[in-house]
């Protein structure tokens, strides 16, 4: 049954209603990030490592949180809406170690044995080691720091440290640029784990007389670069599982009394939440703002209480200075306003495509935009693609090229370019027809496009194809009728992927046959809202109906969302501003206005 326009307009309204109602005093939304049983396993063991007593009642809440979550398997997964996972539950049973002998803890902790010794096959170290290192391969950032976690906790037995692979903490004193030269294995935004890691690793292992005295000599060197890479707030990217590693691998290097520790415990204690679990990150508050504002109809956007205040918050969030953990250039936004948070590519595209609906509005000053728009540019990597965080030296996430950030960054260059000055217009549109390119060269067979930050547990490669074209997609038609090329056959194939994906029930999971959720059935349906697939969005349209609970405080985010080192996460917000940003995409088309024209036909 095609959906009628009031019900379409009522349900976009509740959406629009609840978002608003999420707004904060500042003007912005922060979102709710799932709960981490990793983040609690490592923030709990490095909390007991260095003040068990002051840290007691946070020690004792995260332990009962793990023990309440674990799943019916015996493991834990990234969020308690996922599967257990190997990282996961080894690190949350290296954490349980500082309550092996506590009978309190002993059923929790033998189901936990039994689910790694039938994942493992063997409970000992190599086999461990092995299976760590070989799951994450030439990627050192997460693999090394778990199986210093279980040295640390004694997982790993006597000779443990020798299963833990040894990192260059010494390169630490060098640019950050001489990471790109020696294509190191380990990302600069790891390199507060590198040195503190590293340290560990050379105090418990026995080194040969020149490599200890190198490693004396550097060692107040690296730790003056700890402290400069680690924000006021002692929260290094915001991320109690960074800060974790940090804090726990300086206490078992004996540096405990280092004013780093202090910030680090500080920041892991403010960051708890009431039911005793941690996050991965702090929030995504800027993210989810900017979500938030594309998400809400022209109406609700201009009725905003004090839209200004939003404005201005967006507007103080883009970094003016050199960024000390990066050193990114100014101009770019983070995922969060907070110390801890570095400017990243989708951010900053979609706060460009944010303030370019707020001008309508209110005052954007043009060197905002400017500054936002030159900072894409100098990020944009030799095969024309856009990198998440830094331009490429390797093939890692911090790194290489992503077709749906490129293409959101597309977006936002093709949406400002009318306002532009010739110079600045002209190496937009390079930047866009290399872009173009890329999007050419990396759309699959099928017609998808992959995603980097986006997943799917249920793919048997934990991939979210679905996600990927509906991104691109939908970036590509916004800016279609400015584009300075015929989006054509790329296109046609990016419609016909998402067609053939849609479930029999109406709704979208990550790929063909898979759980429809409302996050991607929602992302689909804004995709092809601008086509003649009426019948598929028809059909979307009514699966959402259906599925939105009607109060929308119930909605049940997926995990689909992949943080460093591929973490699985849900955000509260995400099926909301999807599902609202459908809607009014479906409402706004030329698609929608001829369907109902022609059910009026009909029925006269």
């Amino acid at each position: 049954m095609t959906p009628s326009y009031a019900n379409i307009q009522s349900l976009k309204q509740k959406l629009d209603a609840h978002i608003i109602s999420l707004r904060n005093d500042k003007g912005t939304w922060d979102g709710r990030l799932s709960s981490s049983a990793l983040s609690t396993a490592i923030a709990v063991f490095a909390l007991c490592k260095y003040d068990p007593e002051k840290y007691n009642s946070h020690i004792s809440q995260g332990l009962n949180w793990l023990v309440s979550n674990a799943n019916l398997d015996g493991g834990w997964g990234d969020t308690i809406r996922s599967k257990s996972n190997l990282s996961t539950t080894l690190l949350t049973w290296a954490c349980l170690s500082i309550v092996k002998n506590d009978p309190t803890y002993a059923n929790c902790i033998h189901h936990a044995e039994n689910w790694l010794t039938d994942t493992l096959k063997n409970l000992d170290s190599e086999s461990i080691s092995t299976a760590i290192l070989n799951h994450y391969q030439k990627d050192q950032t997460f693999s090394v720091p778990i199986l210093a976690m279980c040295a640390l906790s004694g997982r790993l037995g006597e000779k443990g440290w020798d299963l833990v692979p040894k990192l260059p903490f010494q390169m630490a004193v060098f640019p950050d640029s001489l990471f790109k030269l020696l294509n190191l294995s380990v990302v600069s935004y790891a390199i507060p784990a590198l040195i503190a890691i590293g340290l560990v690793k050379s105090v418990n292992t026995k080194t040969s007389k020149p490599i200890a005295q190198l490693n004396k000599s550097v060692k107040a060197k690296v730790l003056k670069v700890l402290a400069e890479k680690q924000p006021d707030n002692g929260g290094f990217l915001e991320a109690a599982p960074l800060t974790g590693f940090v804090l726990m691998s300086l206490v078992g290097s004996g540096e405990k009394e280092l004013e780093v520790c202090s910030k680090a415990a500080d920041f892991l204690g403010e960051s708890i939440r009431e039911d005793g679990s941690w996050p991965i990150d702090t929030h995504l508050a800027t993210w989810v703002t900017s979500l938030s504002l594309n998400a809400l109809d022209d109406q609700n956007l201009v009725s905003l209480p004090e839209l200004e205040k939003t404005v201005n918050a967006l507007l103080d969030q883009q970094l003016k200075a050199t960024h000390p953990f990066t050193k990114a250039e100014p101009g770019g936004w983070a995922w969060t306003h907070l110390q801890g948070g570095v400017p990243d590519t989708d951010d900053t595209a979609g706060v460009l495509v944010a303030l370019h609906r707020l001008k309508e509005f209110q005052h954007i000053p043009k060197k905002v935009v400017e500054d936002g728009i030159n900072w894409l540019l100098k990020l944009q990597n030799s095969d024309g693609g856009m990198p998440t965080f830094c331009k490429g030296w390797g093939k890692l996430p911090f790194d290489c090229s992503c077709p749906d950030i490129t293409a959101h960054a597309m977006k936002a260059l093709c949406l400002w370019r009318s306002e532009l000055d010739s110079i600045l217009k002209s190496k937009v549109d390079a930047c866009i027809r290399k872009a173009w390119r890329y999007i050419k060269s990396t759309q699959q067979a099928d017609g998808s496009w992959l995603p980097l930050w986006f997943g799917n547990e249920d793919d048997i490669m934990h991939r979210n194809p679905v996600y990927g074209t509906s991104i691109v997609l939908h970036s590509l038609t916004c800016i279609e009728s400015v584009c300075m090329f015929e989006l054509g056959e790329v296109k046609d194939k990016a419609i016909s992927f998402l067609v053939s994906t849609q479930n029999e029930d109406g709704g979208w999971g990550g790929n063909a046959s898979l759980l429809s959720t409302i996050e991607e059935t929602s992302l689909a349906v804004r995709a092809l809202s601008s086509t003649d697939n009426w019948e598929q969005i028809s059909v979307g349209i009514n699966w959402l109906q259906k599925n939105l609970p009607k109060d929308l405080s119930d909605i049940k985010a997926a995990p689909i969302g992949l943080y460093f080192a591929s973490l699985w996460y849900f955000e509260d917000m995400y099926p909301l501003v999807f599902a609202s940003s459908a809607l009014k995409e479906v409402l706004d088309s030329s698609a929608f206005t001829k369907e109902m024209t022609n059910t009026l036909v009909e029925k006269t």
